[in-house]
């Protein structure tokens, strides 16, 4: 049973490796997007005026007046004094061509006092890489590996990456069994596979494990690497699989996750579980501008008694909902918990769609709430996400490492075979190329 692990541990991550790696190190960066977005570009993310700001409508408004080939379809509604606005924008439909727009753009930039454009940019977009689009190149990377749409479909790199995450989950389990002592012979003596460090049928369970927990600084290279592959692994697994799982939940919600989660739990759907999108070059024309969704989200918001004032408010173009976010202003940027209060509103006819508390519902839809803020490590605030940094550098360590210790056996197995032919043809071998 354990040689059937250790094949489907070496194999497994032999196929993830690379995947990881990648995913390693850019979630160490983009846990810190925001802040490294504001020192790369001052240009785009500080107003140049002083001054009471101009209302949030009132700038989305000029953008569009000033870009007829966009709608607006996220609008942050609170001002930080001496920054500027980021403005999400999408594409509207040619109606010349029936096919969408092509920008070049999908976020503009405005001083929130004097309205002036201060610049536009492709956000995630894969060339050229400059100081504007660097954070979010690596944010996209990240989480879909920048794969292009094909056949219409737009999901490749994501689904890709949700099934190396299923992957990488159930290997948690494999690898870490193959931590724990192996079986003691009949004799008494530790069986070859116990692991290293382990001698003597006199000691403990515990005893022939400690040895896994601990790093050989000073035993070679092949050590060193095979240690910290193990001692990382054993220390850092509660957080290892945290990450493999929600990578899993994130990537793959609509087609495994939520599904998964309905059969064994009560969940409660979200107007974008009930509602079918349109295709992504399908965007839907909201009948409803924002101050009326707005307006609509407001009212109910009071008859349940909240009392944050509107943060932020977006439009999802493809399902035809509008979502308006409560929160206080300096909460938008790595706040703590499970993320905002949310009342969605149909773009269509205004009809209230559902809403969104945190830490409240079934305990299935708390866990659901809870994947993006434990990915991310924002669950905890600030500490989280120098956590989930650490855990980034984790991740391409043990890839490296694992990779390591089998190019390591690898050549030890085939100098092995060549003794082995040597020594029954009594003659040099060399093997094959």
């Amino acid at each position: 049973m354990r040689s059937l692990f250790v094949l489907l541990h070496r194999y497994a991550g032999l196929a993830i490796a690379a995947f990881l790696f990648i995913s390693g190190v850019t979630g160490a960066i983009i846990s810190w997007d925001h802040e490294l977005d504001e020192l790369l570009n001052p240009h785009l993310t500080e107003a140049r005026t002083k001054g009471p700001s101009m209302p949030a409508l009132q700038l989305a408004r000029l953008v569009e007046e000033r870009h007829p080939q966009v709608q607006v379809t996220f609008l942050p509604m609170h001002t930080e004094e001496g920054h500027s606005l980021a403005i999400g924008v999408s594409p509207r439909v040619n109606p010349s061509t029936g096919k969408l727009y092509e920008p070049g753009y999908n976020q503009v930039f405005v001083d929130p006092v004097s309205g002036e454009e201060l610049g536009k940019r492709e956000w995630g977009s894969v060339w050229p890489i400059t100081t504007e689009n660097l954070v979010s190149f690596l944010y996209v990377l990240h989480f879909s590996l920048h794969l292009p749409e094909m056949w219409g479909i737009d999901r490749w790199g994501i689904w890709l990456l949700g099934v190396i995450a299923i992957i990488w989950t159930i290997d948690c389990f494999t690898g870490f069994y193959l931590t724990l002592p192996g079986r003691r012979r009949a004799n008494g003596a530790p069986s070859e596979a116990a692991g290293a460090g382990v001698s003597g049928s006199e000691k403990s369970w515990w005893q022939r494990w400690k040895p896994a927990w601990k790093v050989r600084w000073r035993g070679g290279a092949y050590k060193l690497n095979f240690d910290l592959h193990r001692a990382f692994s054993l220390w850092t697994w509660g957080l290892l699989f945290i990450v493999a799982f929600t990578a899993f939940s994130l990537n793959l919600y609509r087609e495994v996750f939520f599904p998964l989660m309905s059969t064994v739990s009560k969940v409660t759907p979200s107007p974008f579980d009930l509602r079918a999108p349109t295709g992504p070059h399908e965007p839907m024309v909201p009948k409803l501008t924002y101050a009326e969704a707005i307006q609509r989200a407001q009212a109910s918001a009071a008859q349940r008694g909240w009392t944050n004032p509107v943060g932020s408010v977006f439009y999802a173009e493809n399902w035809g909902i509008y979502g308006v976010e409560f929160w206080e202003p300096g909460e938008d940027h790595g706040v703590g918990g499970v993320g905002h209060a949310r009342i969605y509103v149909d773009g269509k006819d205004g009809g209230l769609l559902g809403e969104r508390q945190p830490w409240t519902g079934t305990a299935a839809d708390i866990f659901v709430q809870a994947q993006f803020p434990l990915h991310s490590g924002r669950i905890l605030g600030i500490p989280g996400r120098i956590l989930i940094s650490l855990m980034g550098l984790v991740v391409a360590m043990l890839s490296v490492t694992g990779v390591y210790i089998w190019w390591k056996k690898r050549r030890s197995r085939l100098a092995a075979t060549v003794r082995s032919v040597e020594a029954m043809t009594q003659k040099p071998f060399k093997l094959p190329a």
